[in-house]
């Protein structure tokens, strides 16, 4: 599912992405969630539109439950980006490119 602009994060990976010193947008998505596939194709322009300014990820909530309820992601599609570590930003549902946008430009 995801592009070679797009990290897939997982219980391994995700303290050393949010680690980064480069902002970072992240995805929770299921493969069974039909919004999350409407949302999907928003998130591989973001990642290209952004690559090299913003790292964008994917974490499937079934697979890194922990994660998600650390995080307090109760319904999905939800998009989180961080900055230093930090949650600068959160939407529930999908929006339009635009409101992804604006939030990484302010933050940029």
């Amino acid at each position: 599912m995801a592009t070679n602009n797009i990290t897939e994060l997982n219980q391994e990976n995700f303290n050393e992405v949010l680690r980064s010193s480069t902002p970072v947008l992240i995805d929770f998505w299921a493969s069974w969630c039909g919004p999350c596939k409407m949302l999907a194709p928003i998130i591989e322009e973001l990642a290209n539109d952004y690559e090299g300014r913003v790292v964008v990820c994917k974490m499937d909530v079934d697979e890194n439950t922990d994660i998600a309820k650390k995080y307090k992601v109760m319904s999905i599609p939800t998009v989180l980006i961080f900055k230093n570590g930090e949650e600068v930003s959160r939407d529930v549902g999908v929006k339009a490119k635009n409101v992804y946008e604006e939030k990484l430009n302010e933050i940029l």
